[in-house]
């Protein structure tokens, strides 16, 4: 078992925010997220700036499709390349595992605007084209880190939080006066294994590929038909234990959030950490063999904390991993 963070952080000093990240998470480090410098720096803005083939702008409405070029499209690509800029000049020689992050297709579905309003995700061709041009963005950015961390192992992070809205049929449309429909396990499987196959196809072998989603009602085993290695779960909103014992049963990993991520700035006592991933794990009754296959992480982003408190969090994650094994050894 070891322990990493999710994607955001606190602050605008990226080189500062990569140096920490590197120092603290030597098994499994990631490439943050710091919303605080805007837009293009978020977890939609940076993966607009990834797209290549369609064009994305910043409306007062949010992300939306346009015909041309977007400026800060382009100011978001930039800004990622400057990101992974100071990833190589600080990650000199880390051989660990290195998690890049970026908008999942169905979130950003969710998320983007057609070019006369409302969310893509009405739109299945708009939708398809979002989620190719999704996929390509993360064999791009997986290529990046390699090429400059080539002692690393990198791995892809897909962010999923509005998959379960998705599901749930709860996205609004353009009036917000009704909402789009639901899809089912089998049409989200399908949409998301052309994702995982593209990584496949450019390397990202098994145990590389995560989904992660801290909302509610994710839909594990659609997310595992597709293909995809693990998954990245709050704790506290886990409604389905049976899932999870499957999950790794056969094989696949869980990012287990155990630790809240509001109120912000409140960090948990290890004792407290190590009995939330106990009362997930136990119940299961797969003793210490699952160990292996769970990280332990903060249940969401930690874009609103402060960078001393979130520090702090990681580390006491960190704390409570040997507890936590030695619990399920016994």
């Amino acid at each position: 078992m070891i322990h990493t963070g999710v994607g955001s952080w606190p602050g605008v000093d990226m080189a500062a925010a990569v140096r920490l990240t590197l120092g603290e998470l030597l098994d499994e480090a990631y490439l943050p997220e710091l919303p605080a410098r805007g837009p293009g720096a978020a977890i939609i803005g940076r993966t607009c700036g990834m797209l290549t083939g369609l064009s994305v702008d910043l409306q007062p409405q949010g992300w939306r499709l346009i015909e041309g070029t977007g400026l800060a499209q382009r100011r978001a690509r930039r800004l990622l390349r400057d990101d992974l800029d100071l990833l190589e000049e600080h990650g000199q020689g880390y051989q660990g595992r290195l998690r890049v992050t970026l908008a999942g297709p169905l979130t950003l579905a969710a998320s983007v605007e057609l070019p006369r309003g409302g969310a893509a995700l009405r739109d299945r061709g708009a939708t398809r084209d979002l989620r190719d041009a999704q996929a390509e963005a993360a064999v791009w950015l997986a290529g990046e880190a390699t090429r400059r961390l080539p002692a690393a192992e990198v791995l892809v992070q897909v962010d999923e939080p509005m998959l379960g809205a998705v599901r749930r049929g709860s996205v609004p449309t353009a009036s917000g006066l009704n909402r789009l429909p639901a899809w089912d396990d089998q049409d989200v499987s399908a949409h998301l294994a052309p994702v995982r196959q593209r990584l496949a196809g450019a390397g990202l072998g098994a145990g590389r590929t995560l989904v992660h989603s801290c909302a509610p009602d994710p839909g594990v085993a659609a997310i595992l038909a597709a293909g995809f290695d693990g998954v990245g779960l709050d704790a506290g909103l886990i409604d389905n234990p049976d899932e999870i014992g499957v999950a790794l049963e056969t094989g696949h990993v869980l990012h287990l959030g155990v630790a809240p991520t509001f109120p912000v700035d409140r960090v948990p006592r290890v004792d407290d950490l190590v009995r939330t991933a106990l009362g997930v794990l136990r119940p299961l009754e797969l003793g210490p063999a699952v160990t292996d296959r769970v990280v332990l992480a903060p249940a969401c982003g930690l874009a609103g904390w402060r960078t001393g408190p979130a520090t702090e969090l990681l580390r006491r994650l960190g704390r409570a991993v040997p507890l936590i094994v030695e619990e399920l050894s016994r």
